[in-house]
């Protein structure tokens, strides 16, 4: 008998769909792209700002990326923008494995909430279009790495008559420090840690931490103008290797200081520490929010790369820098037990663990990690990273205060 079977179509093989990530240094790694591109088969075009330009790229040209990789306090201004679209927890694999930090504000029910941007108040998409704590389907940021930070200072370079076992945020403003203090120069992070300050050593009080009114936002750039100009700062820092050069130089003593610029510095031998303030830390919540632009094909490898993020490798490359996942226990086969131990249970390391960078050691067999477990650390925040309602006058008198 004739065959009758039609021929088979040719087989077309279809090119991998390139994603392009906005974001900054914090999770822009080259060795993220390189597994990334491993494991799924996707192109990944990452575009490294810093905070407030890839704010704006992401407010201004939503066109220009597919993912934008930033912190939850930005999703005050691409939200109501119309930049990103919702992310459908239904394509979210391990929603379940992440934790209540994000989820309802808090790790344990009595644990401060914190002032300002607490990750949960803008999570969920509510009916209204809105967003806010109330859980729905959908989210406007998927939660991913988060920490804690305060100020670092060299342990040789401590005045006479402060103890390291009372650190306090009013150390940055202290007369001791005269002329060995440096601030993170971006206004919205760096206000707040001035204001910390500023309070800590009852040079202002605040209503609400996490969000100044006017005549607040006065009374601390008037405080921080007079005091620089006393020069009791050295230098403002705009990166983290900066931030690291300034202090292993001697340039300062003491300086607001995230954890990548500390390990560093540890890594150079530098006896340093990273406080654990008696008023609680700064937090932030770093995420991921998809592009009101994409889709089909495109939509779908973003959500590959959005659980694969959140699946444990990824979680592993976070710890070593001294960041947290949302979901650890994931994470936590990715890890060796003495990682693990350091990292997140606040235990001495059992030997010489790696850096984020390589094998060579970066922390000592007996070290602890400064301010303990994951549990002490993310329940001792005083206020998370914000947009203050008053945000466009405090860039305009925190510009004021770099410029005086």
């Amino acid at each position: 008998m004739p065959d009758t079977a039609k021929p088979s179509a040719p087989f077309v093989q279809r090119s991998p769909v390139t994603l392009r990530v906005l974001g900054t240094s914090v999770t822009l790694l080259e060795s993220i792209r390189q597994r990334a591109r491993e494991d799924l088969g996707l192109r990944l075009e990452f575009t490294v700002m810093d905070g407030v330009a890839a704010q704006r790229a992401g407010v201004l040209a939503p066109d220009s990326f597919d993912i934008y990789d930033q912190w939850f306090h930005n999703v005050d201004f691409v939200w109501p923008a119309g930049a990103i679209q919702p992310i459908e927890l239904s394509r979210i694999h391990h929603w379940g494995a992440i934790n209540d930090l994000p989820k309802t504000g808090r790790l344990t029910p009595h644990a401060p909430l914190g002032a300002g941007g607490n990750p949960v108040d803008r999570l969920y998409i509510q009916a209204d279009g809105s967003c806010g704590a109330r859980p729905s389907e959908r989210i406007t940021m998927l939660p991913v790495s988060h920490n804690v930070d305060s100020f670092g200072y060299r342990l040789d370079m401590l005045p006479h008559g402060l103890d390291s076992e009372q650190e306090s945020w009013g150390w940055l403003l202290d007369p001791r420090w005269r002329g060995m203090v440096s601030l993170q120069n971006d206004s919205a992070i760096g206000a707040i840690d001035a204001a910390l300050a500023a309070k800590a050593a009852g040079l202002v009080q605040f209503e609400d931490l996490g969000n100044l009114s006017v005549a607040e936002i006065d009374c601390l750039i008037d405080c921080l103008i007079e005091l620089k100009r006393a020069q009791h700062f050295r230098t403002f820092w705009s990166n983290q290797d900066q931030a690291s050069s300034d202090m292993l130089r001697g340039r300062v003593g003491i300086e607001s200081l995230w954890s990548p610029a500390m390990t560093d510095l540890k890594q150079r031998q530098l006896k340093v520490r990273m406080a654990a303030p008696r008023e609680g830390y700064r937090a932030w919540y770093g995420g991921m929010s998809l592009s009101r632009s994409i889709e089909g094909r495109s939509l779908d490898a973003a959500y590959e790369y959005l659980n694969w993020w959140i699946s444990g490798w990824p979680g592993a490359v976070m710890a070593r820098q001294g960041y947290y996942i949302s979901t650890p226990e994931l994470t936590r086969p990715h890890l060796s037990a003495a990682e693990w131990d350091y990292w997140y249970a606040g235990k001495p390391a059992a030997e010489e663990l790696a850096g984020p960078s390589g094998p060579c050691g970066m922390i000592h067999k007996g070290e602890v990690r400064d301010g303990g477990d994951y549990m002490t650390r993310m329940s001792r925040i005083a206020v998370w990273n914000t947009v203050m309602d008053e945000h466009n006058y405090l860039v305009r008198r925190w510009n004021d205060f770099m410029s005086a």
